[in-house]
């Protein structure tokens, strides 16, 4: 696992908007695994951006969603669909022929779940898939004590996440769901690269735990550990609680330039 330590999350964002920029200069197609939430946002910003000075073409390339809401109709403004064409679709002039995600609405939501592990394969995998972190450890909706082997499946939201989220439903916890689809830890670990932002103090104690703590069901981002091509990007704050944060400043400040991340 290669950690990178950034100043702060504008850094971050642009550190890994170029690394999604040059794939899509080797792989015009690509399949871009994307997460909700305010983390990524620097990083969308930024592809945005070379987007419209022309730096990168993203005509080609194709979006995945990480996971959703159980329950909430495709069109409604707080679905995770609706919230990735709005933060990340629109933006970088991306129409919804070229994004794949689990369908929230289906009555077997089993069936659906399995649909969409199927979806993924047969369109060649995740290339690169951007992960946020929860101060437990969780990765998508996987919380801890989820199987480091599990696939694409139905997970029942904590009064705790539906407390938080309440916010994005004008404060009422009862318009929350309760469930979401999340690709498993399973799934998440077949993206070829995987690359996860964290920023904020608030993250220094899970990012410890994914980086340098042992493989735990616990933190379900120490699975990462298991993964060929993991990058985990953070800022100072983020970084406060490694142990090994001189050794890896010191790595990536003398990586050879053409490896990028």
């Amino acid at each position: 696992m290669e950690v990178v330590i950034v100043p702060d999350a504008k850094a971050g964002g642009e550190l890994i908007a170029e690394a999604m920029a040059k794939l899509l200069g080797r792989k015009p197609g690509a399949l871009l695994g994307v997460a909700t939430g305010s983390t990524p946002l620097p990083v969308y910003e930024a592809l945005a951006a070379k987007v419209r000075s022309g730096a990168v073409d993203v005509g080609q390339a194709r979006i995945a969603q990480l996971d959703e809401y159980v329950g909430l109709p495709a069109d409604h403004p707080e679905s995770y669909r609706s919230v990735l064409r709005r933060e990340v679709l629109e933006p970088l002039g991306i129409g919804m022929e070229q994004f794949t995600g689990p369908d929230g609405t289906a009555e077997d939501v089993q069936g659906a779940c399995e649909a969409y592990d199927k979806a993924l394969s047969d369109a060649g995998g995740v290339d690169l898939q951007l992960l946020g972190i929860g101060t437990d450890g969780h990765i998508g909706f996987n919380e801890p004590c989820s199987s480091l082997a599990s696939r694409t499946r139905i997970k029942t939201l904590t009064e705790q996440t539906r407390i938080d989220n309440a916010r994005f439903f004008d404060g009422d916890i009862d318009q929350v769901p309760h469930h979401v689809i999340t690709q498993g830890i399973g799934t998440i670990l077949e993206a070829r690269h995987l690359v996860l932002l964290a920023t904020g103090e608030g993250k220094a104690d899970a990012v410890a735990a994914t980086v340098e703590g042992p493989i735990a069901a616990v933190c379900p981002a120490s699975a990462l550990q298991l993964h060929p091509h993991a990058t985990v990007v953070v800022d100072e704050a983020a970084a406060s609680k490694l142990k090994l944060a001189d050794y890896f400043r010191h790595t990536y400040a003398n990586k050879p330039e053409w490896q990028g991340i």
